[in-house]
């Protein structure tokens, strides 16, 4: 005969369990809240003795600790114009693939493919550089070279202070960026897709709706808010990328250019570019004020995907 249970010791472990599950997840949030107040404590002593505007000035010199010159004007436009190059790229594919996947592909093939892409993810950063610098940019050569010639007015698409044959642009950045929020893009997409209510699609079919129409009247309007959750996702992790930029990208931005065929840094390849020089507090206090501004840039952008997704989640 199994023994009666005891109330009260469930009720301890009960407690137990709840105290240990919402301190692993205090843990999560203090250590955001800790690595924020680092940051800016560290930040705070530089922009101090800053002789330039931190958020419109494009010079960044950190060589003399007594002078310390740097805004992060430049950072920002780089950093924005490669991220959301990359997401005007990568976001019509992945849709384009999370609804074959779904719609389209027979199981025995979709799960195989979404596996392949998915796996995107795990090849390194520094193997797109390369294969963006050696590889995408020589074939990109023509393209960026007819865009200059027939969109020069355009003010995205005007020469820089990269030459077009080099490849080392954002031009070339973005599309490397595209192919790596990929999987991530896809992968949410996918999953929205598949949560699209089965009464809908047969009431669709039933009216006598081809596949497409079936697609574009249930699937995407349902998945369209999972799809810009998705997109924030994907432009959180563009925004944070650094040893592919780095190594694609060259020279110096022309101030005020906001061209694709420019060069230039961004938030994460500055920093990384500089890690070695990190030895007095003053010029390493300058770049981290500029890591943390990526730091805010990305949380938000992560937060607002986040809620966009829990948003469709709970409705």
């Amino acid at each position: 005969m199994l023994p009666a249970p005891n109330p009260g010791a469930a009720r301890r472990g009960d407690r137990l369990f709840k105290a240990v599950a919402v301190a692993a997840g205090l843990t999560i949030v203090l250590s955001i809240a800790l690595i924020a107040v680092f940051l800016l404590v560290q930040a705070i002593p530089a922009l101090r003795v800053n002789h330039a505007n931190f958020f419109t000035s494009a010079d960044f010199n950190t060589s003399d600790p007594d002078k310390l010159s740097f805004g992060i004007r430049d950072l920002l436009m780089v950093t924005v114009l490669s991220s959301v190059w990359a997401l005007i790229l990568a976001v019509p594919v992945a849709i384009g693939i999370a609804v074959f996947l779904t719609q389209y592909a027979p199981a025995r093939l979709s799960r195989p493919f979404g596996a392949m892409v998915d796996l995107l993810a795990a090849v390194p950063s520094i193997i797109f550089g390369l294969w963006g610098i050696f590889v995408v940019a020589p074939k990109l050569e023509p393209i960026a070279t007819a865009l200059n010639r027939h969109l020069g007015a355009v003010f995205l698409f005007k020469q820089g202070n990269v030459s077009l044959a080099g490849g080392g642009n954002i031009f070339t950045a973005g599309i490397v960026l595209a192919v790596m929020v990929l999987p991530i893009v896809t992968s949410v997409s996918r999953e929205v897709f598949r949560q699209t209510p089965i009464p809908h699609i047969e009431a669709a079919q039933a009216l006598g709706a081809t596949k497409w129409e079936v697609v574009r009247m249930t699937v995407l309007p349902f998945g369209r808010s999972g799809v810009i959750a998705a997109s924030m996702l994907g432009l959180g992790r563009a925004l944070g990328e650094t040893v592919a930029v780095l190594i694609i990208l060259r020279a110096a931005a022309r101030p005020g250019n906001w061209s694709l065929f420019d060069g230039g840094y961004t938030f994460a390849s500055k920093i990384a570019s500089a890690a070695t020089e990190f030895s007095e507090p003053l010029p390493t206090g300058a770049y981290i004020s500029a890591g943390f501004v990526l730091f805010v840039l990305t949380f938000v952008v992560n937060a607002i995907g986040r809620l966009i997704a829990g948003g469709k989640v709970n409705g």
